[in-house]
């Protein structure tokens, strides 16, 4: 793709929220990367799915960067389920066993372990689901018009 930024240029969390984000393309899920569920939360990648189920994914780049996040069980109240994406070498053992695995790259991803499933409430899903629409918009507009003004 002559748009598609090269994986030296991105950041290890974006190059996992990229892979998480092709291996869920095949499973007929769409993404967004860096939503705001609310106030003082920013998921890293929020996929929606078919069904119109919404799974968080939570990409870690280090042992440091996951024992720094406390905010990640703040997430599980605005998702359907919720993943890990973590590289082949991240000392997996460190993770909650009731929430979901996704081993990624930059490339590519492989879904490890599916966590529990705790259905949002009707309200809340539609909430989530017009963010979630809102902020693809918005996002694709900027693409489309980078010197354009958003409010975000």
């Amino acid at each position: 793709m002559p748009n598609e930024l090269p994986p030296q240029s991105l950041m290890p969390g974006q190059l996992l929220a990229r892979g998480v984000s092709r291996h869920l393309r095949q499973h007929d899920f769409v993404s967004v990367e860096e939503l705001v569920p609310t106030f003082g939360l920013r998921v890293d990648v929020m996929a929606l799915g078919p069904k119109g189920e919404i799974w968080v994914i939570e990409c870690k780049s280090s042992r440091a960067d996951f024992q720094s996040d406390s905010k990640w069980v703040g997430y599980l109240k605005w998702c359907d389920r919720f993943f890990w994406a973590v590289d082949q070498d991240f000392p997996t053992d460190l993770l909650p066993e009731d929430t979901g695995l996704i081993i990624a790259d930059g490339y590519d991803a492989e879904i490890i372990r599916v966590g529990p499933e705790r259905k949002l409430p009707p309200a809340r899903r539609k909430v989530m689901t017009q963010k979630f629409a809102r902020h693809a918009a918005v996002r694709a507009q900027a693409a489309r018009d980078p010197n354009a003004q958003f409010a975000w």
